[in-house]
């Protein structure tokens, strides 16, 4: 190879996505669980697919997660999920909203696996809460009658700000103020509970870049554990995303203004976001391993095997 191609090799290195799939991803991640309103997620549905629903509420939330490793190296993302369709027998979630600090990762999830994928920013930082152990409920009682004065000292928990970049511009989505965690020894791994296996089956497509109804699966191997539901509160001020760099290049295709529909779409995410809690589970020494998409057909049992590429 020559010094051209060499210089070439070193500005353009063959990405992880390239080798092909199984993509592998490893690190953590916080799975919460919403109820979320029918109407709001039928937003981002297509009409083909039946929501699932009772009372008005469908099951909805969002995928933190922190990769140490991946096909596109370190990298943050958060899924907002609209809600839950059928697919009998049975069912598959519905991204409304990926955001992602890495190019790489946004225009693979846009392109091949039909994602609305976004660049953007994670500020994260500590803040001081008085948020009690999970269900812990002698603690409680001890505190309310003035015996035990622990579950009062504030404790350092983690604070990540969202931000989305449009163009040559910064939104702010979202604030998580992640669940305090009583640390632990790394080598004691029974304190970040069970070692799990699970798939997570999930639609995709008919987006601007892929047009295509898909469907992905994600199988996760880690460790799980319940954990304190993590408090979500909207927009914010800018001032956490001093992080961005003007210089770097923007996300294709994406305009510093929003459109009508734009706009709408980002205020229903929010909503998905800002909707009632009722779960939140903890993923551990995660190793989630994404299957290449398939193309369905929406009308039968049967997923057809092809291209995703538009």
């Amino acid at each position: 190879m020559d010094r051209t191609s060499m210089e070439v090799a070193e500005k353009h290195p063959l990405s992880g996505y390239a080798l092909g799939p199984p993509w592998l991803f490893k690190g953590s991640a916080l799975y919460q669980l919403h109820l979320v309103k029918a109407e709001t997620a039928r937003t981002f549905i297509p009409k083909e697919f039946k929501l699932v629903e009772a009372f008005g509420y469908t099951l909805g939330g969002f995928f933190l997660a922190h990769y140490d490793d991946s096909p596109a190296a370190m990298f943050d993302e958060l899924v907002v999920i609209a809600g839950i369709v059928w697919n009998p027998p049975t069912s598959c979630a519905w991204a409304a909203r990926v955001i992602v600090n890495s190019h790489e990762a946004c225009r693979h999830g846009k392109k091949e696996v039909g994602l609305p994928s976004h660049v953007g920013i994670f500020c994260e930082r500590s803040v001081e809460t008085r948020e009690e152990p999970l269900n812990n409920k002698l603690n409680r009682f001890l505190n309310m009658i003035g015996i035990n004065s622990n579950c009062c000292v504030p404790k350092e928990c983690t604070k990540i700000e969202v931000f989305e970049r449009r163009d040559s511009a910064v939104m702010s989505l979202c604030s998580i103020s992640l669940p305090y965690v009583v640390p632990k020894s790394e080598t004691n791994k029974k304190w970040m509970g069970p070692k799990i296996r699970m798939l997570l089956p999930s639609f995709s497509g008919r987006t601007q870049h892929n047009p295509h109804l898909l469907k992905y699966c994600c199988q996760i191997d880690c460790r799980i554990r319940a954990v304190n539901t993590a408090k979500i509160s909207g927009p914010g001020p800018l001032d956490g995303a001093n992080s961005w760099d003007e210089n770097e290049p923007g996300d294709e295709n994406q305009l510093t203004e929003l459109s009508a529909a734009e706009e709408n779409e980002v205020d229903q995410c929010i909503s998905v976001l800002l909707s009632k809690p009722i779960l939140a589970l903890q993923f551990n020494l995660l190793k989630m391993q994404v299957e290449a998409p398939t193309v369905v057909d929406p009308h039968s049992k049967k997923p057809e095997v092809g291209d995703s590429r538009t």
